[in-house]
């Protein structure tokens, strides 16, 4: 379970927007959900396995927390991770996790929400779903170039995505200024007819997450990338900004 943990801190947490999600577990699946405090990124994720330890519907916040309780030395080898559970209008429903470490001497304790503040505190966003117009894999090459433009623009908190003679472009800035472009992914099926604008911060942020990573971008003013971390697949999706 601890990889999981580890897995899931990893990919919502460790964007820098994120401290509260919701788990929603089945014996059939586990739902993750979460949205970034200023709305530029939902999160909607699933184990490829179901984690039978978190069934019930529950929140878990103050991921910086869990970071920092998942990483102490003390539970790095043949720690005990378990789930705590309590009777609630007679029902058995998760509380929290407990930490203790090999040898008994070293414990923690970190509280779940519950299901009623998870869904006042987490309002879970509808993703309609649009036509994706292109779609591709991302380099690691790409991914480095678009960091060298964000450095090199860093007064830019957005880009722009367009295809241009079969080639997806990203432009900083404009002619008006300092500004930069370059072609981020060559020869993609598809195009674009709308020019529209995307965070940096949180772009860069997901595909720097670990994984197999899948970019998709449509004119009706979303795009997503859906990040497989070989346990997990998680789908972040940005709306478009305004320039």
């Amino acid at each position: 379970m601890k990889d999981h943990l580890l897995d899931l801190v990893e990919h919502t947490f460790d964007l820098g927007c994120i401290d509260l999600i919701k788990i929603t577990g089945t014996d059939s699946s586990t739902v993750v959900d979460a949205l970034a405090e200023d709305r530029s990124v939902v999160v909607q994720a699933q184990f490829k396995k179901p984690m039978t330890e978190l069934i019930g519907t529950f929140g878990m916040p103050n991921l910086s927390k869990l970071k920092v309780l998942l990483n102490i030395p003390e539970y790095k080898e043949k720690s005990k991770i378990t789930i705590t559970r309590k009777d609630r209008n007679g029902e058995s429903v998760p509380e929290g996790l407990h930490f203790e470490n090999m040898r008994g001497d070293f414990k923690n304790d970190y509280r779940f929400m519950t299901a009623e503040i998870i869904a006042e505190k987490l309002k879970t966003v509808k993703f309609k779903g649009v036509s994706w117009n292109i779609e591709f894999s991302p380099t690691i090459a790409a991914i480095q170039r678009l960091k060298f433009q964000a450095q090199a623009n860093a007064e830019e908190i957005t880009f722009q995505a367009k295809t241009e003679d079969g080639d997806l472009k990203l432009l900083f800035g404009d002619h008006s200024t300092h500004s930069g472009n370059f072609t981020f992914q060559p020869a993609v099926n598809g195009k674009l007819s709308r020019v529209l604008s995307w965070p940096v911060a949180q772009v860069i942020a997901i595909l720097n997450l670990t994984g197999d990573k899948v970019f998709r971008i449509s004119d009706e003013g979303a795009a997503q990338i859906t990040v497989d971390s070989g346990l997990a697949v998680y789908n972040y999706i940005l709306p478009a900004k305004s320039k």
